[in-house]
């Protein structure tokens, strides 16, 4: 429980990860009178009102009294959105889940601003089961990353990385990481459609399946290879399966693929710093 909360939290922006959020900290017992969130959308609004939140659509107004502000916006909107903000904070510490944003572009536009912490969130925080990978700033001290952690705690695990380059790895391994399991789990389904089962209970099995998994290796003391040697017999089913898995060398090209996904978070951080520094007339 985080009911002795006492820092005023200000979101800038109320789309799905923000609310994941907020709706992790209202789970843990802050009051929602302690947060207020900037929002241009008017149905985005209703829907923030509807949890007795502070609703504004003016940014400065959002940040004026605000312990933490949270960034989550589109990273298209991001020059937009903090210019005006440059010289208006006052030693709040800025959360950054703005995807693709470094640090040194977001203190850029705010003047050289460094109280910054920037986090790689998952979509699985909108069940409270997210992964966040976090890095801060110069600026940033130890109590700061104690307040991070208990607010992105809220909707998940927290790691933090001791340089911002690992956050694209992050970004590869779990920001993308659930469209990989679901790409398996529709493989399998498809699997146990053809092998004869219907869809529903082909579903059924593979997310249970999934689950299942997911919480062994969690709680186990083995890791992951060794419980899955664990459950491979010498001439069984499983190991039929895992010998042509490793025969179509799915390893080395799940490795691949998460390569592949790390430089292109590093190519749209460029992307974006580009943008900015150079926006169309």
């Amino acid at each position: 429980m985080i009911s002795n909360f006492e820092q005023k939290i200000s979101f800038i922006g109320g789309g799905n990860m923000a609310q994941a959020i907020i709706g992790g900290l209202l789970s843990r017992g802050m009051p929602s009178t302690l947060i207020t969130v900037s929002e241009p959308v008017e149905k985005i609004q209703e829907v923030l009102k509807q949890q007795d939140l502070n609703v504004t659509d003016d940014n400065a107004v959002a940040i004026e009294d605000a312990d933490v502000v949270i960034l989550a916006v589109k990273p298209q909107v991001l020059s937009q959105v903090l210019t005006p903000l440059a010289g208006k904070l006052k030693q709040q510490l800025i959360i950054s889940i703005v995807a693709g944003a470094p640090i040194t572009l977001i203190s850029s536009l705010l003047d050289g601003y460094d109280r910054i912490v920037r986090v790689m969130p998952n979509t699985p925080a909108l069940v409270q089961c997210g992964a966040n990978g976090a890095f801060a700033s110069e600026g940033v001290n130890q109590q700061d990353q104690e307040l991070a952690s208990k607010i992105l705690s809220a909707t998940g695990l927290v790691i933090w990385v001791d340089q911002e380059r690992k956050i694209d790895a992050i970004t590869a391994l779990s920001g993308s990481g659930p469209a990989y399991f679901f790409y398996l789990m529709e493989a399998m389904i498809q699997a146990g459609k053809n092998l004869g089962l219907d869809e529903k209970t082909a579903t059924a099995l593979t997310l249970q399946t999934a689950l299942g998994a997911a919480q062994m290796a969690i709680t186990s003391e083995h890791s992951p290879s060794q419980l899955r040697k664990n459950v491979t017999s010498p001439g069984g089913t499983t190991q039929a399966a895992i010998e042509i898995f490793d025969q179509f060398q799915v390893s080395q090209h799940i490795q691949a693929a998460l390569a592949a996904a790390e430089k292109r978070s590093q190519e749209l951080a460029q992307e974006l710093a580009l943008r900015i520094q150079t926006p169309s007339k």
